[in-house]
Protein backbone atom coordinates (compact mmCIF):
# COMPACT_ATOMS: atom_id res chain seq x y z
CA UNK A 1 0.00 0.00 0.00
CA UNK A 2 2.93 2.39 0.71
CA UNK A 3 4.28 1.77 -2.76
CA UNK A 4 1.01 2.53 -4.55
CA UNK A 5 -0.31 5.96 -5.54
CA UNK A 6 -3.85 4.66 -6.00
CA UNK A 7 -6.32 7.00 -4.27
CA UNK A 8 -9.04 4.32 -4.37
CA UNK A 9 -6.87 2.18 -2.13
CA UNK A 10 -6.96 4.85 0.58
CA UNK A 11 -10.75 4.66 0.62
CA UNK A 12 -10.67 0.89 1.03
CA UNK A 13 -8.07 1.04 3.77
CA UNK A 14 -10.25 3.16 6.01
CA UNK A 15 -12.55 0.18 6.46
CA UNK A 16 -9.59 -1.89 7.67
CA UNK A 17 -8.14 0.58 10.15
CA UNK A 18 -11.34 2.25 11.32
CA UNK A 19 -12.65 -0.67 13.31
CA UNK A 20 -13.96 -0.70 16.86
CA UNK A 21 -11.15 -3.03 18.00
CA UNK A 22 -8.39 -0.79 16.64
CA UNK A 23 -7.20 1.71 19.28
CA UNK A 24 -7.51 5.37 18.34
CA UNK A 25 -3.75 6.00 18.51
CA UNK A 26 -3.15 3.14 16.05
CA UNK A 27 -5.79 4.54 13.69
CA UNK A 28 -4.26 8.01 13.82
CA UNK A 29 -0.71 6.88 13.02
CA UNK A 30 -1.96 4.53 10.28
CA UNK A 31 -4.04 7.31 8.73
CA UNK A 32 -1.13 9.76 8.86
CA UNK A 33 1.11 7.10 7.27
CA UNK A 34 -1.35 6.51 4.43
CA UNK A 35 -1.77 10.25 3.80
CA UNK A 36 2.00 10.89 4.06
CA UNK A 37 1.57 13.25 7.01
CA UNK A 38 4.13 11.74 9.38
CA UNK A 39 6.86 14.16 10.50
CA UNK A 40 9.62 12.55 8.45
CA UNK A 41 12.62 14.63 7.54
CA UNK A 42 11.47 14.87 3.91
CA UNK A 43 8.12 16.30 5.02
CA UNK A 44 9.81 18.72 7.42
CA UNK A 45 12.12 19.93 4.64
CA UNK A 46 9.11 20.41 2.34
CA UNK A 47 7.44 22.56 5.01
CA UNK A 48 10.59 24.63 5.53
CA UNK A 49 11.28 23.41 9.06
CA UNK A 50 14.61 21.75 8.19
CA UNK A 51 17.31 22.59 5.68
CA UNK A 52 17.93 20.38 2.66
CA UNK A 53 21.17 19.15 4.19
CA UNK A 54 19.26 17.55 7.11
CA UNK A 55 16.90 15.28 5.15
CA UNK A 56 18.96 12.08 5.24
CA UNK A 57 17.88 9.08 7.32
CA UNK A 58 18.86 9.23 10.97
CA UNK A 59 20.46 5.76 10.77
CA UNK A 60 23.08 7.03 8.35
CA UNK A 61 22.21 4.81 5.41
CA UNK A 62 22.43 7.77 3.01
CA UNK A 63 18.80 7.75 1.82
CA UNK A 64 16.25 10.54 2.17
CA UNK A 65 14.03 9.91 5.20
CA UNK A 66 10.51 9.39 3.82
CA UNK A 67 7.69 7.26 5.20
CA UNK A 68 8.24 4.69 2.46
CA UNK A 69 11.94 4.52 3.26
CA UNK A 70 11.41 4.14 7.01
CA UNK A 71 8.67 1.52 6.81
CA UNK A 72 9.75 -0.42 3.68
CA UNK A 73 13.31 -0.01 2.52
CA UNK A 74 15.44 1.14 5.48
CA UNK A 75 17.70 -1.73 6.57
CA UNK A 76 17.23 -0.91 10.27
CA UNK A 77 13.75 0.57 10.75
CA UNK A 78 11.85 -1.62 8.28
CA UNK A 79 12.54 -4.65 10.49
CA UNK A 80 10.86 -2.97 13.44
Amino acid sequence: MLMSDDSNMVNGVTDLIWHRHVPLKVFIIAWRLICDRLPTKANLVARGMLGHDAQLCVVGCGEVETAQHLFVSCPIFSEL
